[in-house]
Formats: C-alpha cells, structure tokens, sequence
C-alpha cells in the first residue's frame, strides 16, 4: 500500500552524490521535496531537475532540502549533476526499494515521476504521482506546499 498525506514518511538511507550517503531523518526540523524521477539524461528528467535547480533560491526561502531519487547508480548521477550543475544530492535507489516504499514503481516495476513533500516532523503533506510521467511537478507548486505544509 502506497503511503498517502498524512503518513509518516518511510526513512531510508541511500548513496548519493557528494561522497555520501544520505538518510531522510537526518532532515527532521527542514521539510524535504522529495523528488523521484525515471532516469539521468533523459530529456524530462533533465527539464525537471533543471528547473528546481534554477528555482532553487525559491526552495530556500522556505528552508526547504530537495533530495532527487532514481534508480541509477552513484556514478551516473556524478555524471549527471557534473553535466548539468545540480545544486542538491542525486541518491541512488539501485534496487528500487525506496521507490517501492513509497509507491512511485509503475506496473512493470519502472520509476513514475514522482514528488512529495515532507514536514519537518516527517509527515507527508504533499503526495503526486505522474501516471504517464511526460509532465512534472512546477516548482512554485511545490514551494507553495512547503508553506502550506509549515501552516499545518
């Protein structure tokens, strides 16, 4: 069953760029976006990334952390934030676990662009999940759930 708004969200600690691993309750205190996306390099992923990173001042006058998860492994997400400048962690959910925990694997077990929004109790306040996945998440969307998450 697929965590909804109002659950707890399912630590996990994953490897990520940086040279570190990176567990979802070392942000207790900060909301987290908590961004699942298909795949490095490929043309909506890149957009979608590209367009927090450049909205990312936005993220941070609400204090919030953006942590990016697909199913890649450590070295492709270098190459990828190294590509492109990303400003926050890439984490690598190789075996799909993660993904799993909260619900963003598709019939045939690939990532579906997915976004949620964690308080800084770590209770989801925002849950989406792309069907197709050819569209994503603004990031004015997400930073106005951050401050309706920080109202709660």
């Amino acid at each position: 069953m697929a965590i909804a708004v109002g659950d707890q969200a399912p630590d996990f600690t994953l490897s990520g760029t940086g040279g570190r691993s990176y567990s979802l309750s070392e942000f207790r205190g900060t909301p987290v976006v908590l961004v699942f996306y298909p795949g490095d390099d490929t043309p909506v992923c890149t957009k979608q990334l590209n367009s927090y990173n450049h909205d990312l001042v936005e993220f941070t006058n609400v204090e919030a952390a953006i942590l990016a998860i697909s199913p890649q492994d450590v070295a492709s997400h270098e190459k990828f934030r190294a590509k492109h400048g990303f400003d926050f962690p890439l984490l690598a959910d190789t075996d799909k676990t993660v993904g799993a925990l909260y619900g963003t694997l598709g019939p045939i077990g690939f990532y579906r662009r997915s976004v949620f929004v964690i308080d800084g109790t770590g209770v989801v306040r925002y849950a989406h999940r792309a069907i197709a996945g050819l569209t994503y998440r603004p990031a004015s969307e997400l930073v106005e759930a951050v401050k309706a998450a920080r109202s709660e």
